[in-house]
């Protein structure tokens, strides 16, 4: 008896485990539905019940949500994703982007100093990405555009915990305030002299230009809150 649940228990951590895996790794993006049971279950070669077990631990987890008569969906990247999520619901969005300068601001003076080539040019592609999403007045890819940027100037640092950090926030940050405002009632904050600073290896002014840009964010947030979208 005590055997066969200890055995049954660690399958089920398994499971937990491998589908923790593929939601970190962005094999099913945030948003996205799972594989329903029975693929699941074909797929990692275990029960019916065993990945019941498992997608009800990632629901409570806050990784899943599972929605009666559609399907699950992920909800989260990670555990702290979840926690970030649900804080910033009920944040103020000058708060959220206060610490999102702050971030940003390290990350910048962090990418200036340890930047490599490959780096450079996966920030100028982002570059070039969120400039065309701003020229067409795409709202949504603009939000996913600026934000792809920013990560690569996070990943750039090199620091597996702030690139972690960053990342979890930024789920968040995506679904607190993406749809917030009309995008094309304000001007926006040019991004190059940040790329321009990191490539000329510039920590001072890398973290300069981006405060720069934050602050007048949070200037336009001050004044219309229903703005924000740096």
């Amino acid at each position: 008896m005590t055997l066969r649940t200890t055995r049954r228990s660690s399958l089920v951590d398994q499971v937990i485990d491998q589908l923790r895996s593929e939601i970190a790794e962005g094999v099913w993006a945030v948003g996205a539905k799972i594989p329903p049971e029975p693929v699941l279950s074909e797929t990692l070669g275990v029960g019916r019940n065993t990945v019941r077990e498992a997608v009800r631990a990632l629901t409570h987890a806050g990784l899943l949500d599972s929605r009666q008569g559609d399907g699950t969906y992920v909800r989260a990247t990670s555990e702290l994703s979840s926690a970030v999520r649900r804080r910033l619901e009920t944040a103020e969005l000058v708060e959220i982007l206060e610490v999102r300068r702050g971030l940003e601001v390290e990350a910048a003076r962090l990418a200036a100093s340890r930047r490599t080539p490959e780096d450079v040019a996966a920030i100028g592609l982002a570059l070039t990405g969120r400039d065309a999403a701003w020229a067409a007045g795409e709202h949504t890819a603009f939000v996913e555009a600026d934000l792809a940027f920013h990560t690569a100037v996070v990943d750039a640092t090199h620091n597996k915990v702030l690139t972690d950090l960053y990342r979890d926030f930024s789920a968040a940050l995506r679904a607190s305030i993406g749809a917030a405002g009309t995008l094309l009632e304000h001007s926006d904050v040019p991004h190059g002299p940040i790329a321009a600073a990191i490539e000329a290896g510039d920590a001072s002014a890398a973290a300069g230009a981006t405060h720069a840009c934050l602050d007048q964010i949070l200037a336009v947030s001050t004044a219309s809150p229903a703005h924000g979208l740096a």
